[in-house]
């Protein structure tokens, strides 16, 4: 009862703001999870890649089925990417990993920040080259001592960014000449001049200012339009906002208080996936917002692109 209640809050607070038109995101499947995350789809298998970070799971989710399989991680992951038929890449808290979704195996590819201590690995995506762009985040979040880095498919790790403190959501162009980035206690997304020959960045600039009574921006995919779309930790929503404008052009509505990341999924790519999390909520927030650490969805009316997938002939 509680949740037809909040849909018919939210519905009426849409109203009111006429000038921002708002969508509600439906339950997909339903999931205690504590921090999921980590939202890509696998267009070659039609599943939808998500992860628990605090959970260290790694979960596989087929919609046509409602089967969600999930694989235990031994240190908290925080990404995957698709790699081969029967492999993916994490990123745990030590390193970057292969890992083989059969065997469960894995097999290390970099172990860049194995002696800080202080951070762990967060947020990531591959560039149209098929490089793992992977950050990691302060563990008390309250210092820019983390990074992130490119990693190829021969394990090479360069660092690209400095002075982060939270790295989460990255995307790039249709063109492949612009990248996307977002440290999330900035509050601001960041843009980038992207070589697609050299995998290289330049030109740092502020594409979209997040107001903080949004929330905080989280994880992040691109549209077929070059719009960006957001999760927002302490907004209750996905956000659609022009990167060339820096306007807020419409929001997804989700039933949870921390909504972590998202990703268009379905044949068509026309189906908005958004993965939500449990922690940092209150027993009140919970028992209001039951829902929150499982997984929604929504038609946005518009479509998504294809995420690239680790190594180069795989793009």
């Amino acid at each position: 009862m509680r949740y037809f209640i909040w849909i018919f809050l939210i519905s009426i607070v849409s109203c009111m703001d006429a000038n921002i038109p708002n969508l509600t995101a439906e339950l997909e499947y339903e999931i205690e999870a504590q921090l999921g995350e980590g939202a890509i789809w696998n267009y070659k298998t039609q599943e939808f890649y998500w992860i628990d970070i605090e959970g260290k799971l790694l979960h596989i989710y087929n919609p046509k089925a409602k089967v969600n399989r999930s694989l235990v991680t031994p240190s908290r992951i925080g990404t995957v990417v698709p790699y081969t038929k029967n492999e993916v890449v994490v990123a745990l808290e030590d390193g970057i990993y292969k890992l083989n979704i059969e065997t469960e195996v894995l097999s290390l590819l970099s172990d860049v920040e194995v002696l800080i201590t202080e951070n762990r690995f967060n947020d990531g995506k591959c560039d149209p080259l098929g490089n793992l762009w992977v950050g990691s985040m302060h563990l008390e979040q309250t210092k820019p001592h983390a990074n992130l880095y490119r990693v190829n498919e021969q394990g090479e790790t360069l660092k690209m960014i400095d002075s982060v403190t939270i790295s989460n959501g990255i995307v790039w162009t249709a063109d492949a000449k612009t990248m996307y980035y977002i440290d999330t206690p900035t509050s601001k997304i960041m843009a980038y001049d992207y070589d697609n020959n050299t995998g290289t960045i330049s030109n740092e600039r502020v594409a979209v200012d997040v107001s903080t009574e949004d929330g905080y921006p989280d994880g992040m995919t691109i549209d077929s339009e070059d719009m960006l779309w957001v999760g927002l930790w302490n907004g209750n929503a996905v956000a659609r906002f022009n990167p060339i404008t820096g306007e807020l052009l419409s929001k997804v509505e989700v039933p949870a208080h921390n909504v972590t990341a998202c990703a268009f999924g379905g044949e068509n790519l026309d189906i908005l996936y958004i993965t939500t999390a449990r922690v940092d909520m209150t027993q009140p927030e919970l028992e209001e917002l039951p829902l929150s650490g499982s997984l929604f969805k929504v038609v946005p009316g518009v479509k998504g692109v294809k995420a690239s997938f680790f190594g180069s002939k795989n793009n």
